[in-house]
């Protein structure tokens, strides 16, 4: 007779080697670029510290780190990083993300606003429609009115907002 975690399928996901090897190449791509732009704007000491010589040893430092997770891993055992449903859910929260940044610039931040709620309400939350509808319209009113009214910050606007004279 077997037991029950003999009997159980292994979680399907994205495996953790491939990720932390990525993410340690990433980083230290990102740690060379801000070395070479900073010893391009002098690293040393010349009578007091130069404009590159912080962001040098934060690089060096930033460049160690990265190598580490690079050794690391290799030096543990592989598994799940992430099964397909996590990633799943990831997802379903990144996508209106998404499209909420893409469509800030071509119809300004309050409309993409409304267009986000609608989305992000919709696909993740289990709300009515009156109540999508009504989020969607209340908060990028009350947030028009916060920052452009009251503070004066004025944010990204959209065919919309031009059409009403802002």
């Amino acid at each position: 007779m077997s037991s029950p975690s003999e009997t159980e399928t292994p979680e399907r996901g994205i495996s953790r080697r491939p990720v932390e090897i990525a993410t340690a190449l990433l980083l230290i791509g990102l740690a060379g670029i801000v070395l070479y732009d900073s010893h391009g704007r002098g690293a040393g000491w010349d009578g007091g510290p130069q404009n590159g010589f912080f962001p040098a040893r934060v690089g060096w430092i930033f460049l160690a780190a990265s190598l580490f997770i690079l050794w690391q891993s290799f030096r543990r055992p592989d598994g799940v990083f992430v099964t397909y449903e996590q990633l799943r859910q990831v997802v379903r929260v990144l996508g209106p993300l998404v499209l909420f940044v893409a469509l800030i610039q071509p119809l300004g931040i309050y409309v993409a606003s409304a267009v986000f709620i609608v989305a992000f309400m919709g696909v993740v939350g289990t709300s009515r429609w009156w109540s999508i509808g009504l989020t969607a319209l209340l908060v990028p009113v009350v947030c028009f009115w916060v920052f452009e009214l009251q503070f004066r910050v004025p944010l990204p606007k959209g065919p919309l907002e031009a059409m009403l004279g802002y």
